[in-house]
């Protein structure tokens, strides 16, 4: 699966922004998929999840309550939304696909596409 994430900005601390990630293939409905982030300076690190069906979401405590997963399998999209932003969000965030929410709550995916810049001013 081939992965295209936008939605990426400035944004003061409090603000909001939309991640979205568009997917080719057949069988993007039967994916996991996630975001992962990596900030300068740290190691990548889990943000989010939602299995295939979109009943079962997964969140990295820092961003529980102010982000919400969702997608779309009809067209091939999932999306962050993220509320309440801080400084500390401030990362390149990937979009990534798997077979396994348990591969992406360690902050790995088989597949992943290129980033988009989040930066939260203070």
């Amino acid at each position: 699966v081939q992965l295209q994430a936008s939605g990426g900005g400035l944004v003061q601390a409090g603000g909001s922004l939309r991640l979205s990630c568009a997917a080719s293939g057949r069988t993007f409905s039967s994916y996991v998929m996630g975001w992962l982030r990596q900030a300068p300076g740290k190691e990548r690190e889990f943000v989010a999840a939602i299995n295939w069906t979109g009943r079962s979401t997964y969140y990295a405590d820092s961003v529980k309550g102010r982000f919400t997963i969702s997608r779309d399998n009809a067209k091939n999209t999932v999306f962050l939304q993220m509320n309440s932003l801080k400084p500390e969000d401030t990362a390149v965030y990937y979009c990534a696909a798997d077979e396994s929410s348990a591969t992406m709550r360690v902050g790995d995916a088989g597949s992943w596409g290129q980033g988009t810049l989040v930066t939260v001013s203070s």
